[in-house]
């Protein structure tokens, strides 16, 4: 099991060596084409993806529906994803020292905002990457924007995060 990324954070891939990725930026946010039908009665709320190469050659990379996961709440409801709003990278050349951003547009009741989690699967040069996870929420402070006792403290969403993942896989107390 690895532990999920706090919205924010960058995570390097071992397998595509110097490049990186993050889900930054969720914020509640309008689309720029208008809202669509199906989101009514729903808050929208938009997501970056970056993707970042410090290697020394140009890798391809695609990120596009179907690669993007999005759920929300307590119990990990799935939001609605609004696909004509996004913008995706679609088979983009990213150059050493070179970026490219996806924009995600996606709707849910407001009040399951607090916690979001996007799954991301990159596809990089014809091969498929291991999907990752970051978790964080509308109002959530990133790690970028954190002072370092937020991040790693006792009190910080990653924390909370790693400890409700290994309450999930330990056996509970048994009763003789």
């Amino acid at each position: 099991m690895y532990e999920p990324n706090v919205v924010g954070d960058w995570h390097e891939y071992d397998e595509h060596a110097g490049l990186r990725v993050r889900v930054h930026r969720l914020e509640e946010s309008e689309p720029p084409r208008g809202r669509d039908d199906a989101a009514a009665g729903l808050t929208y709320f938009s997501a970056r993806v970056t993707i970042e190469n410090r290697g020394s050659r140009h890798l391809g990379v695609q990120l596009e529906d179907g690669q993007i996961d999005v759920r929300v709440g307590p119990d990990g409801e799935g939001a609605f994803i609004d696909w004509r709003n996004s913008q995706f990278i679609e088979g983009f050349d990213v150059y050493p020292l070179r970026r490219a951003t996806a924009v995600l547009y996606a709707a849910a009741p407001e009040a399951a905002l607090t916690q979001v989690d996007i799954q991301i699967q990159l596809r990089v040069d014809e091969e498929w990457t291991e999907r990752r996870l970051w978790a964080g929420g509308i109002g959530v402070l990133e790690s970028t924007t954190a002072t370092p006792c937020q991040t790693t403290g006792p009190g910080s969403l990653s924390h909370q995060v790693t400890t409700y993942l290994k309450d999930q896989t330990e056996p509970g107390p048994t009763t003789p």
